[in-house]
Parts: C-alpha cells; structure tokens; sequence
C-alpha cells in the first residue's frame, strides 16, 4: 500500500516532521510517500494562506499520479483544499482534523482541540462543527504562529501545554487533540506527561487511510465529489483544467 502524504505549505522540514510520524504508525506493508507544495505560503494560518496553497497541493496530487498511490492525505489540520482534492482524485483522500476529530471521538465524550493562532482557531471550530462534534468539542488557541514550532527556543512548547491544561480545568477535556500538523512529533510525550489520549492528525490520518484502502472503499464520484466538469481554464490556472469530462 502506498500512501501520499503532500504537505500544502512550502516547508520541507514540516513535510518531514509529518513523514516521521506518519512510518512510524504505518503497517509493515504501507509506504508513506511524502511530498512538499512548490507554490503558496511557507505555513498556512487563516483562510487567505490556505486558499492560495490549493494549487500547489493539486499539483502534488497530479504529479505524484504517475508514480502511484492508494491513498492521499493533506498534511495540515485546516483541512487545505480537501474537498477539491476528494473531487480531484480517485482515491481516498483525508484531512487531518476530520481524522483527528473522528478518532477522538472513539476515546472521549468531551475533548478540546489545541491549535495555534486566533484565525486558526475559528476556521478549525467552523470544522468541528461541519464534522458534528461541535457538542462535544471545543477549540483552543495557544498564540503560536507555525513557524515557531519548528524553534526550540521559541517557548512555543510552553505555551501549548498552558493552554492544554487550561482545556483539562476549564474544558473538562477527556482528550486533547493537536491542532497542528507541527506538533505531531509532540503527541506521545504530552500523552504521558497529562495521562490523557492525545491524538495527532498524521497518525490517525494514516491509519485511516489504511483501513479505507484494506476495505476496497473510495470516495464517492456521484454528486458532491463528482469528477470536475471538463472546461477551459485560463490565464495562471489554465494548467488545472480538467482533462476529461466528469461520469
């Protein structure tokens, strides 16, 4: 089984960071194969980052078809482009937060997703809510802009774990989810350290990619994720035009 893992920031070292965390989980059997956007923004905070990294993620999915994959996972907890990556593919594809979100809600009632700035905080509550956890869940923000969590010296870690044990105080969390595909590498340490499940993304992302592959299931092509309709695009996005007409 190969699985793509396509981070839609330009970072490499986050594209790694994921690529450990995702072999580590991975079955004996599944190759993770990991690719970084060539266009867009350096990290992805708000709305107006991840809309201009949905190009360079379409690309990786387009040019990583020819190698072959099974299944494809966005490497960013907003979810980057994911419904025009489901309409785009032909296999399964999933976002962090919706993987993350749904395994948290096997292992608690009530849980409280971490994440890093303010912006970044109402686009993931918007999420929840469209994945119906928002009765269960509440999101948090920690004031750390992603870059930081690549600096060790930063104090990003300190202010993550403030705002973790705020979610276990005030929230009532039974559960923390790491709200950011940069803290990924974080997730058994603060596990161990709260003695609460802690759930990142890439690793539940990857395992349910598995189970959808092992169980011979896609995404739908009927309605919603149907094939994009074949048309002319122009100017900078004539390249994305659809190659063949939608089933």
């Amino acid at each position: 089984m190969r699985i793509l893992l396509v981070n839609p920031n330009t970072t490499a070292s986050m594209t790694e960071k994921a690529a450990v965390a995702a072999r580590a989980v991975a079955a004996s059997g599944t190759e993770i194969i990991a690719a970084t956007s060539r266009m867009g923004p350096v990290s992805i905070e708000g709305h107006y980052d991840g809309a201009l990294a949905i190009p360079g993620l379409l690309s990786e999915l387009k040019e990583q078809k020819a190698g072959g994959y099974d299944a494809a996972i966005i490497a960013c907890f907003d979810d980057t482009g994911l419904d025009a990556a489901r309409s785009f593919a032909d296999v399964p594809v999933l976002g962090l937060c919706e993987s993350a979100v749904a395994t948290a809600g096997f292992l608690a009632q009530r849980f409280t997703v971490v994440t890093t700035l303010e912006r970044s905080r109402v686009l993931i509550d918007n999420l929840v809510r469209r994945y119906g956890m928002g009765g269960r869940a509440k999101v948090r923000a920690s004031d750390i802009p992603v870059l930081q969590l690549e600096d060790p010296a930063s104090g990003a870690i300190d202010k993550l774990r403030t705002e973790i044990e705020r979610a276990l105080l005030d929230d009532g969390a039974e559960a923390i989810v790491l709200g950011c595909a940069g803290m990924t590498d974080l997730a058994r340490e603060l596990q161990d350290i709260y003695g609460v499940p802690v759930v990142d993304g890439v690793a539940a992302a990857v395992k349910q990619a598995e189970a959808l592959v092992s169980l011979g299931l896609s995404t739908s092509k009927r309605g919603s994720y149907a094939s994009p309709l074949s048309k002319p695009f122009t100017g900078a996005m004539s390249a994305f035009a659809p190659m063949r007409a939608a089933s």
